[in-house]
């Protein structure tokens, strides 16, 4: 009866571990694409990094501006 006896258990804990690792593991992948296709988009749009090099581009609230007025003009 030693071992035996509590096998359900064991085995019901390890399927419950394995689905929540693998549910994470998704969750953060789908994250991850989420994250790269907003970082493209915020490139697309000329937004930089403030830890990038120090360059005379746009501001994140002059490509805001910029995509309000060009909405504006589609509208």
């Amino acid at each position: 009866m030693g071992a035996t006896a509590h096998l359900d258990f064991i085995a019901a804990a390890y399927a419950a571990a394995v689905i929540i690792v693998g549910a994470l593991l998704i969750w953060i992948t789908l994250d991850y694409r989420a994250q790269l296709r907003t970082l493209a988009e915020l490139d697309r749009q000329g937004v930089t990094r403030r830890s990038g090099a120090r360059r005379a581009e746009r501001t994140i609230e002059q490509a805001k501006a910029a995509a309000n007025a060009q909405a504006k003009e589609e509208a």
